[in-house]
């Protein structure tokens, strides 16, 4: 079983990648930080290598995908309410994000989504803590977005 989890993502412009998840609140090891790289702490389990695009690709023999017109992945992470949702993506909007899906709500969880300057995808999100109502959980229809 695994006790930490790192995602590797191919960045551009470091700096520029190390500012924006700044203004989002996010902190750096130093330890793991030189011109080439960065690790971005997510959690005490969780990290993000920011990786410039050139040494990326020395850890793989793959083509690096475009992410302004791919979608490689999705990284959600989560936040203590609704309104920390909003907040999160207003901030990677003004801090030089871009829009990515409109927010969906499913009454117990709520989310809303941006790219990063490189356009990977992010998901903020909120659940309640007491989960998903009742008939939900039992396999009824309330589990999709609410009007």
């Amino acid at each position: 079983m695994a006790t930490q989890i790192y995602f590797n993502l191919p960045v551009k412009d470091l700096k520029r990648s190390v500012d924006f998840f700044t203004a989002l609140g996010f902190s750096f090891n130093p330890d793991y930080t030189d011109e080439n790289a960065t690790c971005m702490i997510i959690n005490e389990n969780a990290y993000v290598m920011l990786l410039v695009e050139s040494f990326f690709k020395t850890f793989t023999s793959k083509d690096v995908a475009d992410s302004k017109g791919s979608a490689e992945t999705i990284i959600a992470y989560s936040v203590d309410s609704r309104e920390a949702v909003d907040e999160a993506v207003r901030t990677a909007l003004a801090s030089g994000g871009s829009p990515s899906e409109k927010p969906q709500d499913y009454g117990f969880m709520y989310n809303h989504s941006f790219q990063d300057p490189d356009g990977h995808l992010w998901e903020v999100m909120w659940m309640d803590p007491a989960g998903p109502p009742a008939e939900s959980a039992a396999g009824g229809n309330s589990a999709g977005p609410q009007s």
